[in-house]
């Protein structure tokens, strides 16, 4: 019985608030502007707290994501990449 109710709890969706939306972008990345102001309404509305990292200064970041940006991760997990709809955001964060 301890069993499942563990497995209830752990499988129980997270409010928006326990959520970080990350925004892997470049400067000078018009779809990463665009990306930034869809993730400051939507995570500002929902009181979600985000980051910004720069592909240029992280070579990581660069082999993995390059063709993509801007990519959106929710949790550390790649929600989107190129253009991020602020409704698809907002489900992503339970809202």
């Amino acid at each position: 019985m301890a069993a499942m109710r563990t497995s209830w709890l752990r499988s129980r969706p997270k409010p928006p608030q326990d959520h970080t939306v990350t925004l892997i972008g470049k400067p000078g990345c018009h779809l990463c502007d665009d990306a930034r102001a869809v993730i400051e309404e939507v995570c500002g509305e929902l009181g979600v707290s985000w980051e910004e990292k720069d592909i240029t200064q992280d070579p990581e970041l660069h082999r993995r994501y390059w063709e993509e940006i801007p990519v959106v991760l929710v949790d550390g997990e790649q929600h989107d990449f190129w253009r991020v709809k602020p409704e698809r955001l907002r489900r992503a964060l339970g809202a």
